[in-house]
């Protein structure tokens, strides 16, 4: 199936050619490309398939109208004149290329302006107009070559290296590992078609002197804080002096702040549970680097206090992300870098990462991340500690007995750290607009018995399976203050199951989180319902479970 993306989207002939061909709609999505980093629009296969229709055929004055057409519908767009493309089944398609504008905001005729974001087009208000034209500079400034630098100036280890990294890793192609030095770094976009240093050639394999004139200076502050907000240390690194490879391993060797552990119960054991974990401080600082705005000025703060990492970049998100959508809505500042990132396994590469860290943070039951953004900076902050650290438990028992997708673990998590959780709060957490858009995200759960729920529609609430206690064997109290009745009751026989004989004062001592009043209610109609047996005088009275007729 044909999937579109960022730079990708399908579209049938009968958009474009024919009695109901739009060119209209067309001509939006150039717009929203031109606006971005360009794209293809292939027309002739529609976005459910993989192929046109084996008979389909196109005649080349058909394409000549569209084109001229579109032209005269847009104002800013680049747009690459198509060859007719036979599919290996016969059928005929072609692909218009839309080129980022670079120095003016592309248009409709009517001035309507759009932008490319994820798989949709977005229409962008006059009040985004200035922060479109900030955004195209920031979206162009890899593939520039202002420097005029030639391959053999440029640093000859830090060139031997990255070829040798891209050619060791499993994530790039034998087709790109077999092109010769310059092919490879023509295709990573660290080479002009003219043979010069871009920029992000510049960034990964230049000398410091020739980074340093690349953009503004850029310096990485570290700062560590005691409990009263004072410095206790700090350490700084400078962009010229390393490339992103680089800056980024020598981040994670001297913040040894970031690798501290915390240790839970875990039984008759003990667990240590990192304060940070790796994957989370991995993709913060890769993001903090990789979608940097570099045609502004301003360094990159990292922020470790007692409690909580905060990590601050200039520059706002990019255009149409939001703390609100930044778990769904992908958009790359710098494509190319990032690709460059990814390929050597640095970072996620999908998007953001921001999925990764959800998940990371969602397995150790801590709070997911808070996201501040304005027009000058974005900053992120995670917390340390775990929320829960009885719940830590059951998740890791899940993980070793259920096969989960990451979108099924991030909701796992939030649902089982906040012990109950209605629909509404749930949608809130997890960043959709709206609750229907939750069963995507709760998956096979319910199917599972992982989390069961109670309630209906809009008063529906979810919560972590009580029998998951029972099977995980797990030396713990699940504190169950917001269950209904008939789930306090069965919670006390498996505790009477588990622990035997008990008095009405251990029961209580056990069953944290709930009123004494309301144990002492559940017992008595557990009794009444001979479900427990009492035994002894009242001073004395003792129960037991019942056994199964």
């Amino acid at each position: 199936m044909s999937i579109e993306n960022q730079n990708k989207d399908y579209k049938s002939l009968r958009k474009a050619i024919g009695n109901k061909a739009n060119h209209r709609d067309l001509a939006e999505i150039c717009v929203c490309f031109a606006n971005a980093q360009g794209g293809d629009i292939i027309i002739g296969i529609e976005d459910k398939n993989d192929a046109p229709p084996p008979k389909q055929k196109i005649n080349q004055e058909d394409i000549n109208a569209l084109i001229k057409s579109l032209r005269s519908l847009t104002d800013g767009v680049g747009i690459v004149n198509p060859e007719i493309i036979t599919h290996d089944n016969g059928g005929e398609y072609f692909v218009l290329k839309i080129l980022p504008s670079m120095r003016v905001i592309a248009t409709t005729s009517s001035g309507k302006v759009f932008i490319r974001i994820s798989d949709n087009c977005y229409p962008v208000g006059s009040d985004e107009l200035t922060n479109l034209a900030s955004e195209k500079t920031a979206f162009q400034w890899e593939i520039i070559s202002t420097q005029k630098i030639i391959l053999s100036n440029a640093d000859s280890n830090k060139i031997k290296g990255l070829l040798s990294a891209l050619r060791a890793s499993d994530k790039v192609s034998n087709f790109i590992k077999e092109k010769l030095d310059e092919e490879m770094l023509s295709f990573y976009q660290l080479l002009s078609p003219e043979g010069f240093l871009t920029n992000l050639g510049v960034l990964w394999l230049g000398k410091p002197a020739q980074i340093a004139r690349l953009s503004y200076p850029v310096t990485i502050q570290y700062i560590v804080y005691n409990n009263l907000e004072e410095k206790i240390r700090k350490k700084e690194w400078h962009f010229h002096l390393h490339n992103p490879k680089e800056l980024l391993l020598e981040i994670e060797k001297e913040a040894v702040e970031l690798t501290y552990s915390t240790e839970l119960p875990d039984g008759l054991f003990r667990k240590n549970i990192r304060q940070y974990a790796k994957e989370v401080v991995r993709e913060l600082l890769v993001n903090a680097i990789a979608h940097k705005k570099y045609t502004i000025s301003g360094d990159i703060f990292i922020e470790v206090y007692p409690d909580r990492l905060k990590i601050t970049n200039p520059g706002s998100l990019p255009l149409g992300i939001s703390s609100k959508n930044i778990l769904h809505e992908r958009q790359r500042r710098n494509p190319h870098l990032i690709q460059l990132m990814s390929d050597l396994r640095l970072m996620e590469g999908e998007g953001s990462g921001y999925d990764l860290v959800f998940e990371k943070l969602a397995r150790d039951a801590k709070p997911m991340p808070e996201v501040e953004s304005d027009f000058t900076k974005v900053s992120v902050t995670v917390y340390s500690k775990t929320m829960n650290s009885e719940v830590v438990s059951i998740l890791d028992y899940i993980a070793k007995h259920y096969t989960l997708t990451q979108k099924e673990y991030i909701t796992l998590g939030i649902i089982a750290s906040q012990k109950k959780m209605p629909a509404t709060q749930l949608a809130s957490h997890l960043l959709l607009a709206q609750e229907d858009r939750t069963r995507t995200w709760i998956g096979t759960l319910l199917e599972k018995e992982i989390i069961v729920t109670h309630g209906e529609k809009k008063g529906t609430q979810y919560l972590l399976n009580p029998k998951l206690f029972e099977q995980a064997k797990l030396d713990i109290t699940p504190s169950l203050k917001t269950m209904e009745p008939y789930m306090l009751e069965a919670l006390i026989k498996e505790d009477l199951k588990y622990n035997g004989i008990s008095s009405m004062s251990d029961i209580k001592k056990r069953i944290k989180g709930v009123s004494e009043t309301e144990v002492q209610k559940a017992v008595y109609r557990l009794a009444a319902d001979e479900d427990i047996i009492p035994k002894g005088a009242k001073r004395n009275r003792t129960y037991e479970l019942a056994k199964k007729k």
